[in-house]
């Protein structure tokens, strides 16, 4: 099973070449890797070009929702997987994702890898601190590679951050990313969102599945957007709310999520527009 595995980039050359190198080298499928080049002023473009990576090139920096958007157009596999250009896929990461999607026998899933980061965010969903350097220069892969054998995480509820993926016609039926959140901030719980309102109740983030994610944090270089208040305003509920009381972000798994009504509240509106 190939997926076509979608990776938006912005005058980021050294983590592209790493996390390129790493999907070639460590997966045991041969996907199609699909790039979009933001602006490219490191020679991006050049690169995907002597590489023969498929890419689509805009001068200006669009941002990853309408990046992501536009990889779609092009992509030609059934299985959509989203990746940041700084993230460093680990020894056969695709495995678990392909027999998962082999297991469920639907189109109605949104599984995720599991990140492994070199800084301790609380986040329950990774293995952290892990620190294996912050940029591709710096990488310690021998002690990750090392490492990975004595790490342990079991299946986790709330799919929601790359790298992840769905089937193309779930992508098709939420219309891939909302690019009123561009450049964009909590586009992510917007996809998660919308997957539920089709039907979606498998989010499932995989132990077994690994990605290094070396934080390069892109988002300092650029003005975001205001998407906790956009999510808001367009749900009728705070993301912190969908993400613990709905998908039961970080919770182990334990199955296809329960329903849930979704309906606006008042507290939560206003914790969310004065937070």
């Amino acid at each position: 099973m190939q997926f076509s595995v979608l990776i938006p980039t912005w005058n980021n050359l050294e983590f592209l070449k790493c996390c390129v190198d790493s999907i070639r080298k460590n997966s045991i499928a041969k996907h199609e890797i699909l790039v979009y080049v933001n602006e490219g002023a490191d020679g991006s473009a050049d690169w995907c070009e002597k590489e023969k990576i498929k890419f689509v090139h805009s001068k200006k920096n669009v941002g990853v929702c309408t990046s992501l958007n536009a990889l779609f157009e092009i992509a030609t596999k059934d299985i959509i997987c989203y990746v940041n250009d700084d993230m460093y896929l680990c020894p056969n990461w695709d495995e678990p994702l392909i027999k998962e999607i082999e297991t469920i026998g639907d189109e109605k899933f949104y599984f995720s890898s599991t990140m492994i980061e070199p800084e301790d965010t609380g986040n329950k969903c990774v293995f952290a601190p892990f620190p294996f350097g912050k940029t591709p220069s710096e990488f310690k892969e021998s002690e990750l590679l090392a490492a990975l054998p004595k790490m342990n995480k079991a299946d986790w509820s709330g799919s929601t951050w790359p790298p992840n993926l769905m089937h193309r016609n779930m992508w098709k039926a939420i219309d891939g990313y909302g690019e009123e959140f561009s450049p964009g901030l909590y586009s992510d719980p917007d996809v998660s969102m919308k997957l539920w309102k089709e039907g979606v109740r498998v989010f499932k983030g995989l132990g077994e599945s690994r990605a290094y994610h070396f934080m390069s944090k892109s988002t300092g270089r650029v003005k975001m957007n205001d998407g906790k208040k956009t999510f808001l305003k367009k749900w009728g509920v705070s993301s912190s709310w969908f993400s613990k009381n709905v998908l039961k972000l970080g919770e182990d798994y334990s199955g296809p999520l329960p329903e849930r009504k979704i309906s606006p509240n008042i507290k939560d509106r206003l914790k969310g527009w004065f937070a």
